[in-house]
């Protein structure tokens, strides 16, 4: 079956119920030689590639996960529309040349929003409006009221009553979406059996890593599952969310090798755990430290990479203790530190050409034919 979005997602559950292996595979690991496509010979190629076992299956989390992934998913999606009302909030002030965000640094916080409520109802006076702010805020009362001195009119107050209103529908609707995300935790904790460590375990362990608040840990639990013995090792794990820059070289030359788009509901998650601007902070600059300095020739890796990948490097080894395979501690550069001399180079290209041999060269999988 070939399809696109979501309309794989009933057949699978329904097929999932009967005594059916089911493979989801990725359509770019098995695209056939172009010029070649139509229904019937994708059909033939898919046939001979699962009777050769060249066919992977996708990571498909259990359903019970794959709910709570949807719900974390609104959330976010919710929390960016937010976002934006806020941003048109700034806007409509900045036309009515107010400039209340360079005296608050939270516009929706306690003394913004009295301060705006204060316009809807009609307030103009710069000094009656500075007094409404709290004695938290460090600008002075004259900064205040400069900022706070422009031409409000009757269609920006209609607008801002208008976006205030669509950020308390917002509010409201993340709230019960927290209390539905907390309530299926609990839920998947009375189900879950004595094998598997606890979900409310996972989340206060990844709660331990630096940035990741107590909505980002379920919210990455929810892409990634709690069982990592489906990744090998916390490499894998990188790689399946989009965030290990890929492999380009042909006759010994390294060609650019950018990230892979992933999927947009999985990266967000690694890349949103950075907690506060002071965690971001420290991380950046330990990255621009020398643990992230590249090898002559080689251009500078992005910031953002080791950034985002660290902490699902660090999701793997706390959640997959008893795991075989051991995952050395790395530091926030991970993978992107290099290691290689001009030396240790040179030896291993002496000892690959004493020990090549000519031998007969064996086809690779895209050169196998199946022949009945």
């Amino acid at each position: 079956m070939e399809a696109t979005g979501v309309y794989w997602m009933p057949v699978f559950r329904i097929l999932g119920e009967g005594a059916f292996e089911l493979i989801v595979a990725n359509a770019a690991h098995i695209k056939n030689v172009p010029g070649r496509k139509t229904d019937m010979n994708d059909a033939m190629w898919i046939a001979d590639l699962l009777a050769c076992g060249l066919i992977k299956g996708s990571f498909i989390p259990e359903e019970r996960v794959q709910e709570l992934r949807a719900l974390t998913r609104t959330r976010k999606q919710l929390v960016r529309e937010q976002t934006r009302h806020v941003q048109r909030i700034d806007k409509t002030l900045a036309e009515a040349n107010i400039k209340l965000g360079s005296v608050i640094s939270d516009i929706m916080g306690a003394s913004g929003r009295r301060i705006i409520q204060a316009m809807i109802n009609g307030e103009r006076q710069p000094n009656k409006l500075a007094e409404l702010a709290g004695k938290q805020i460090k600008a002075s009362p004259k900064e205040l009221y400069d900022a706070l001195h422009g031409r409000l009119t009757d269609h920006h107050r209609f607008l801002l009553a208008l976006h205030l209103q669509q950020w308390d529908v917002l509010d409201e609707t993340i709230r019960r979406l927290d209390a539905e995300i907390a309530e299926r935790i609990e839920r998947m904790e009375a189900e879950a059996d004595g094998r598997k460590i606890p979900f409310r375990h996972l989340i206060g362990l990844l709660t331990t890593v630096p940035g990741v608040s107590a909505v980002a840990a379920p919210a990455i639990l929810s892409e990634i599952g709690a069982d990592m013995s489906r990744f090998r090792t916390a490499g894998h794990l990188v790689a399946w969310t989009g965030l290990c820059p890929g492999q380009n070289e042909s006759a010994g030359k390294r060609k650019s090798s950018r990230l892979r788009k992933g999927h947009r509901g999985s990266r967000p998650c690694s890349s949103n755990v950075l907690g506060p601007p002071s965690v971001a902070k420290t991380a950046i600059t330990e990255l621009s430290s020398s643990d992230c300095r590249p090898s002559a020739g080689r251009k500078k890796p992005s910031v953002l990479s080791p950034l985002r990948s660290s902490p699902l490097s660090t999701t793997y080894s706390k959640t997959a203790p008893s795991t075989a395979i051991s995952v050395p501690p790395t530091s926030i550069a991970g993978p992107w530190r290099s290691k290689q001399t001009a030396s240790s180079r040179a030896s291993r290209s002496s000892a690959s050409l004493s020990n090549s041999s000519p031998r007969r060269r064996q086809p690779d999988a895209k050169h196998l034919t199946v022949s009945s």
